[in-house]
């Protein structure tokens, strides 16, 4: 069995590992590490919650802690993501890991003032966590310097594809020398990833820890058959005949994320919504909440099916199946995280049955059908359009619609998002802007 201590990882960077409470890497540490030390180009995959993120942080750290301080407003290591969950998670990681280091780090944002980041920026950064919206503003108004960043990480890549962000990396890459260090991690390796990465990377050594697009053995995956009007009912009796205490519930849209935690409260189910429309402070509360077990059921869109770690996380239902097959893989890699159990659940109306055999088909596997009595589904009814990502109508049952998230978030393009899916979950305070790596 090999150890952190194995990798040729400075001191520094053990202490911070020691202090986490980990001493065995995953898989897709145990081979990215001594890959980015080395100082080549990088494409990895591996499913969600393997601990993709300390696979670039930790030799990145130790590949910048003996070099150069940057200059007045230079970025030495620049790691893009798609969601401000995400980049807030990363850059947390950062901070973690290389407490024990004299570098510094900071996160940037969409969706708040750009003040204080523009001050913690100005004295020069080794490592920048960023979403390309708000990146690209700081950027053309020559507030951040790119030219000198030695490092590059896509990190969630293929999400920021489906998103829509291929147009703002292209600007981003522009802005950045050409001899550098590229990182591109992904979930998935989809054909649009081989795509980027065949433009972005230079004769990179590959990896990848799992199959593509298959789910974490840990995880116990079901389906409930039951009709579309007693879905909520149903959760309600799930989760109070089995006891659980913490359930993330994914919905396609933000108002039936809204109106499903309502209806859970009225029933003395303790639920919070939280997606892209959302404050800043309510998306920061209900995260919090959620994650120290103050708040029984965190109800989601799509946006958080990245950006969430919740240690030890055990349930995850799926009160409305994804129009994208690949958004279940990332929905449910939210339990059964670095190697734990979990349970993932999907509540599923005739309406759901085509995008039902999508996902079977993408993960390779039929999923286990249940029926919970009291709750039988209706043998005659007929499916109805079922809404995409947008609030609207369209398509039948059996149409797997790519339209969702690609075209809610490729608004950012156009730049009518305004950064929204780019903010960070919470506002420091100003001592802690400019945080320690």
């Amino acid at each position: 069995m090999t150890l952190f201590s194995e990798l040729g990882l400075r001191a520094e960077l053990l202490r911070a590992v020691e202090a986490q409470g980990y001493t065995t890497p995953t898989p897709i540490q145990l081979q990215a590490i001594p890959t980015v030390l080395k100082g080549g180009d990088l494409l990895a995959s591996a499913q969600t919650g393997t601990g993709k993120t300390a696979g670039f942080t930790l030799p990145m750290l130790q590949r910048l802690a003996d070099g150069p301080r940057p200059g007045k407003r230079q970025v030495r290591a620049l790691v893009l993501t798609p969601t401000r969950e995400l980049a807030a998670q990363v850059g947390e990681s950062v901070a973690d890991y290389g407490r024990h280091l004299t570098l510094k780090s900071h996160v940037i944002f969409g969706g708040v003032g750009q003040q204080p980041q523009v001050d913690a920026i100005r004295p020069g950064l080794d490592v920048l966590v960023a979403t390309p919206g708000r990146l690209l503003d700081l950027h053309q108004q020559k507030h951040v310097d790119l030219s000198k960043v030695e490092i590059l990480v896509l990190d969630e890549a293929d999400r920021m594809l489906d998103m829509g962000f291929i147009h703002d990396i292209k600007k981003v890459l522009r802005a950045l020398p050409e001899k550098r260090q590229n990182l591109l991690f992904s979930a998935t390796f989809s054909d649009e990833i081989q795509t980027l990465a065949g433009k972005l990377l230079d004769n990179p050594e590959k990896i990848e820890v799992a199959r593509r697009n298959t789910t974490a053995e840990t995880v116990d995956q079901a389906i409930y058959r039951v009709d579309r009007e007693k879905k909520r009912e149903l959760l309600a009796h799930l989760i109070g005949r089995h006891g659980w205490n913490q359930v993330l519930v994914f919905t396609r849209t933000k108002h039936g994320a809204n109106r499903l935690a309502e209806q859970l409260s009225k029933q003395d189910i303790p639920a919070m919504a939280i997606h892209g429309n959302k404050s800043q402070s309510a998306r920061t509360r209900a995260l919090s909440s959620f994650k120290n077990g103050e708040l029984q059921v965190l109800v989601a869109t799509d946006i958080a099916a990245r950006g969430l770690d919740i240690s030890e996380l055990p349930h995850v239902v799926n009160f409305e199946l994804p129009n994208i097959a690949e958004d279940y893989v990332h929905r449910i890699g939210r339990t059964g995280r670095a190697g734990s159990d979990g349970q993932a659940v999907s509540l599923v109306c005739v309406d759901e049955h085509g995008l039902l055999k999508g996902i079977e088909r993408l993960i390779k596997r039929d999923l286990e059908k249940r029926i919970e009595p009291g709750f039988e589904p209706d043998p005659n009814a007929k499916p109805e359009p079922i809404e995409n990502g947008r609030g609207k109508r369209g398509g039948r049952s059996g149409q797997a619609r790519q339209g969702g998230d690609r075209n809610q978030a490729s608004q950012r393009s156009n730049g009518n998002a305004a950064n929204g899916d780019a903010q960070a979950p919470r506002r420091r305070s100003r001592g802690q802007r400019t945080r320690r790596a």
